[in-house]
């Protein structure tokens, strides 16, 4: 099984569950700025589809297709991305991908 939630709201109330999420349609390129807990005080543009249409399961096991735009589409992208294993940074460039691994790096070494 694979899950994300999602919540974009304003107001934190209104959260999205997605069982077996799968992304069936993709629609135009965007650029946004990302950031993650994966990678702590890392944050640049990402290029990604604009609007996505995702088909998963809800809480109750339900069939859904939802069609996301804004920063829904990039949530959602986000977040099945961890699920394949990947992070926002390796959709920058080598160079910016080498100086946040020397970052991160040094600020591990300043923890110890």
């Amino acid at each position: 099984m694979r899950l994300i939630l999602v919540d974009t709201s304003e107001a934190k109330n209104d959260l999205k569950v997605f069982i077996n999420p799968e992304i069936i349609a993709t629609v135009g390129s965007g650029e946004h700025e990302e950031g993650c807990l994966s990678v702590p005080g890392v944050y640049d543009t990402v290029t990604r589809p604009e609007r996505v249409r995702v088909r998963a399961l809800d809480r109750d096991g339900q069939p859904f297709e939802l069609d996301a735009d804004g920063l829904m589409a990039v949530c959602v992208q986000h977040e099945i991305d961890h699920l394949d294993g990947k992070v926002f940074v390796e959709y920058l460039s080598r160079l910016k991908q080498e100086r946040i691994r020397k970052k991160m790096l040094k600020q591990a070494r300043e923890a110890m």
